[in-house]
């Protein structure tokens, strides 16, 4: 039997060989969604940069190159495909570098939002009565905000960084979790799955974290690929305003603010970190559909 009869059997006879076989499935139905692993290889470009930022950026993303007046506001050329700044800085380097912020604040807060909102969504479905009432209520004031508006509130309150932004927008990227959660939950609670669970005597804490979380990840996992396009956007918009990462730092919303005094003469300095922002929400939306079809059995044909 070969490794891909193996994983494809019918038949598997352990744990491991479904686990395996269910994971080598759902990635042949991601592979045969084109717009899905454009948007996969746009996300691994981006972790790439990332990773590889200091290698890959021909000039440091901080130093101005020649001095003021050595190479300012020079248009894209070999020397530099993205052109320079005003302060001399090299565009090409401080795009590749910003990757490292973006992909922090999108991991960040997807590390700090979903378990929130996965806690608050499971708990309110579950326990229904006052507590739904209660975690649902709280949920639907925040949601009633626009994101952007609630984040510039908490990230002014806070005051301007990169980590204070980081802590604003994952205080308003739960709700939607929580809400996905809840309705997870309450389709599950009173199955014979869970019923028998119960019966053994397990508490409502291990039921929940053992087996009505887990139930609800699939889910879970597609909604936050979809937001993290959001998240890149609110995080630039914060930037922009001055209320994300602060200079020298080279976050794409803080460049674009920079560049926008010279987006008619010198478009390149506004327009190649807006062109970064573009392609990889593009890259995270792309991928999320892909996700959502793979992983959402009502989204399957």
């Amino acid at each position: 039997m070969t490794r891909r009869e193996w994983l494809l059997s019918d038949a598997p006879t352990s744990r491991s060989q479904a686990r395996w076989g269910q994971s080598y499935r759902t990635w042949l139905a991601l592979k045969s969604n084109r717009l899905a692993m454009v948007g996969l290889w746009i996300v691994i470009v981006l972790i790439l940069l990332a990773i590889f930022a200091p290698v890959l950026a021909p000039y440091s993303p901080v130093e101005g190159i020649g001095g003021l007046r050595g190479a300012r506001l020079e248009p894209p050329s070999w020397a530099h495909p993205f052109g320079t700044d005003d302060l001399s800085r090299d565009i090409l380097s401080r795009v590749i570098h910003g990757a490292r912020i973006t992909l922090l604040v999108v991991l960040l807060v997807a590390v700090i939002a979903t378990p929130i909102g996965l806690a608050v969504g499971t708990a309110s479905g579950y326990f229904g009565g006052w507590v739904d009432v209660v975690l649902m209520r709280i949920t639907d004031i925040f949601m009633a905000f626009p994101r952007l508006i609630l984040a510039l509130a908490f990230a002014s309150a806070l005051g301007p960084g990169i980590e204070n932004a980081i802590i604003a927008i994952a205080i308003t990227a739960w709700p939607p979790y929580a809400r996905l959660a809840r309705a997870e939950t309450l389709t599950i609670r009173d199955t014979d799955y869970i019923n028998a669970i119960r019966l053994q005597g397990a508490s409502s804490l291990r039921i929940l974290w053992g087996h009505v979380t887990p139930l609800c990840l699939s889910s879970a996992v597609v909604r936050v690929t979809l937001d993290m396009a959001g998240i890149i956007l609110i995080a630039a918009g914060l930037g922009f305003l001055g209320l994300g990462a602060q200079p020298p730092q080279p976050e794409w919303g803080a460049m674009i603010a920079g560049g926008r005094r010279f987006i008619i003469d010198q478009w390149w300095v506004a327009t190649m970190p807006g062109l970064a922002i573009f392609i990889v929400a593009l890259g995270f939306n792309l991928l999320g559909d892909g996700l959502r079809d793979v992983l959402d059995p009502k989204a399957r044909k």
